[in-house]
């Protein structure tokens, strides 16, 4: 599994192993890399917004919390070759419809609001997410909004 986490993060296009990879897992990789790429962003990675990030991962993506944390690992230490956010967020556009990019958005916030303040590098970070993932403003703001708001357990 480690194997396909490198090849998809420096890009290599082994197409046979990278249909093996199950659906949910390729999401689950696009979505934490740029959840890791938006906990950076104000250089100060903070355990709660690692641990919020894990947390997305198993609840939307159906992987075990191990697995989150193998995918979380990986795109640390990836993070600081990628050269775009773009190639991340145009496999969630050719995978997901417009409610699934809302979900994803949705997480990415969350992982903002972990530390218990959004710093305004995230909250411009955030903005260019949604625009690459094709969401308008009203969804954008939708999407704060529902993270915002306390989760029942």
């Amino acid at each position: 599994m480690i194997e396909l986490l490198k090849n998809l993060f420096t890009g290599d296009s082994d197409a046979s192993r990278a249909t093996d990879m199950p659906d949910n897992r390729k999401l689950a990789i696009a979505a934490t890399a740029l959840m890791v790429q938006l906990s950076r962003v104000d250089r100060n990675e903070d355990e709660r917004e690692l641990q919020a990030i894990v947390d997305c991962a198993v609840e939307a993506h159906e992987v075990t919390p191990e697995d989150a944390r193998a995918i979380l690992d990986n795109a640390r230490s990836q993070a600081d070759d990628a050269t775009s956010l773009y190639e991340f967020t145009g496999q969630l556009n050719d995978m997901l419809d417009q409610a699934g990019k809302r979900r994803i958005l949705e997480s990415i916030w969350r992982v903002a609001f972990a530390d218990g303040r959004i710093d305004k590098y995230e909250e411009h970070m955030i903005r260019r997410m949604a625009d690459l993932l094709h969401l308008n403003h009203r969804e954008y703001m939708e999407s704060r909004y529902r993270a915002e708001q306390p989760r029942s357990t």
